[in-house]
């Protein structure tokens, strides 16, 4: 992942396409591919676009070694032609994307690539598993921190990560979905995404009693010091070992116990007890952090319990996502260009959720005016303009009889334009604020849409342009 040439991260197929487009004069035809998905993980009301500080980094990085070019040539498919053009690779396509951190819905692109036909299928893989992963842990970390109701989420998923690559993005896509840091110390190097963490069974294991390994802790690390205490048993010795640390240790030096962790056992049950015990102790200050194969659904059960919990560590079922580890984005063709004229694409199925939106695009999210909160997103042609001085009529782009119209509301572009013909031409933001754009996006949208269960169905509306030209498409090849 890091200061690695990744241009040769493509399917196999993408070389034999261009190399024939190229063998057929066809290599610097403009065409049009989206980025978007078909279903939200996890039957969420709501994804969250991520990704796009990788993906800009490939695309800069974007070269062929002359090994890379070499390996080309071995496998006698490729002309010289066709090998010399990689060998001088410039990008010089337009990209389109949805900010990062961006709540988003299926159908809607999430990036668009406009450029010469080559170049935008020789990066559909780095398009698709780049946007693929970190939306998919930035949403399912946004859907634990929900369940949580404002206790303090940590990202502790390293180990069981699907490689070095899924732990340090999956940590960076964790942080922009909500989570307040990570155990991966690399993220904070790279994203400076606060590192956290104390100490494992093991450090307790290694003494000759819980009592030394806590008061040996507590002695090196007396400001903010946690303690594991689940090693033994947590009321009968985890405990109490920890409160005498804090009166005959911490106390002393003017520090205090700062919180305990329970990796095991019955949750509710325990952190009620543990609360009772450090409260009638004096410690009502002391935090109880958990840990132990949490998802969305166990934090609210637990809370739903009574569980007195002030921070919960969540490791595999966050950075795997696995209760749905597969975000399901895909990259389709929707137009190319004859000079300056588009010609829009589409791709029928059976399956009526696989047929494709054509043209050149854009998305507009429609609030209104009056509490701020998404109404519908739009998607129109990409020169559209919706007029908010005036009403607006929405329709169900699949039962075009059901329309609204709209009054009183403000529209926002989603898609801004990240490079113009190769060049950079966007400012990503910093890690933090991306952060916070993520959270101030989400809370736009209706509590209803955030539910985990039959969330409301968000509407992704076509504009009346868009809506015609996919009729008149369909007609022409039904």
């Amino acid at each position: 992942m890091m200061n690695t040439n990744l241009t040769m991260l493509a399917d196999f197929y993408e070389f034999t396409m261009a190399n024939g487009y190229f063998e057929n004069g066809l290599k610097d035809k403009i065409a049009c591919f989206d980025m978007f998905f078909r279903k939200v993980p996890d039957n969420g009301g709501f994804a969250i676009a991520t990704g796009l500080q990788q993906l800009i980094d490939y695309l800069q990085s974007l070269s062929f070694s002359d090994t890379d070019i070499e390996y080309l040539r071995s496998r006698k498919l490729f002309s010289e032609e066709f090998l010399d053009y990689l060998k001088n690779f410039e990008f010089s396509c337009d990209v389109y994307a949805m900010r990062e951190g961006s709540p988003c819905f299926p159908r809607e692109p999430l990036i668009i690539i406009r450029g010469p036909l080559v170049q935008a299928q020789l990066v559909e893989t780095m398009v698709l598993l780049t946007m693929n992963h970190q939306s998919l842990i930035a949403t399912k970390a946004n859907r634990i921190v929900r369940a949580a109701q404002g206790r303090t989420v940590m990202e502790f998923g390293s180990r069981r990560a699907q490689g070095a690559d899924a732990a340090i993005a999956g940590s960076r896509a964790a942080y922009i979905g909500g989570c307040a840091g990570s155990a991966c110390t690399i993220s904070d190097v790279l994203y400076q995404i606060p590192a956290l963490g104390t100490m494992a069974h093991s450090w307790v294991q290694t003494f000759d009693s819980e009592y030394e390994a806590f008061s040996t802790y507590a002695k090196t690390y007396p400001k903010g010091c946690t303690l594991l205490i689940d090693t033994y048993n947590v009321l009968k010795s985890g405990l109490p070992n920890a409160i005498r640390v804090h009166r005959e240790i911490l106390e002393p030096m003017g520090e205090k116990l700062d919180g305990v962790r329970i990796d095991s056992g019955d949750i509710t049950y325990l952190t009620k007890k543990v609360r009772k015990i450090l409260d009638d102790a004096g410690l009502t200050d002391c935090k109880i952090v958990v840990s132990n194969s949490l998802d969305e659904y166990i934090i609210r059960d637990t809370l739903m319990q009574g569980a007195q919990i002030d921070s919960f560590g969540v490791g595999e079922r966050l950075i795997t996502s696995k209760s749905e580890p597969v975000f399901g984005g895909v990259y389709k063709l929707t137009a190319v260009w004859d000079g300056e004229e588009m010609q829009p694409k589409i791709k029928l199925s059976e399956n009526v959720e696989k047929i494709t939106l054509p043209g050149f695009k854009q998305v507009y999210r429609l609030y209104e005016r009056d509490t701020d909160k998404a109404i519908a997103d739009v998607i129109t042609l990409h020169d559209e303009e919706i007029d908010t001085t005036q009403p607006y009529e929405i329709f169900d782009p699949e039962h075009a009889w059901k329309r609204k119209k709209i009054s009183d509301f403000r529209a926002e572009k989603l898609l801004v334009k990240i490079f113009d013909k190769g060049k950079l031409v966007y400012t990503p933001p910093v890690l933090s604020s991306v952060k916070e754009y993520c959270a101030s996006e989400i809370d736009k949208l209706w509590d209803e849409v955030k539910r985990f269960e039959n969330p409301h169905k968000y509407y992704v509306d076509l504009s009346q342009p868009l809506w015609d030209m996919r009729a008149s498409l369909l007609r022409k090849f039904s």
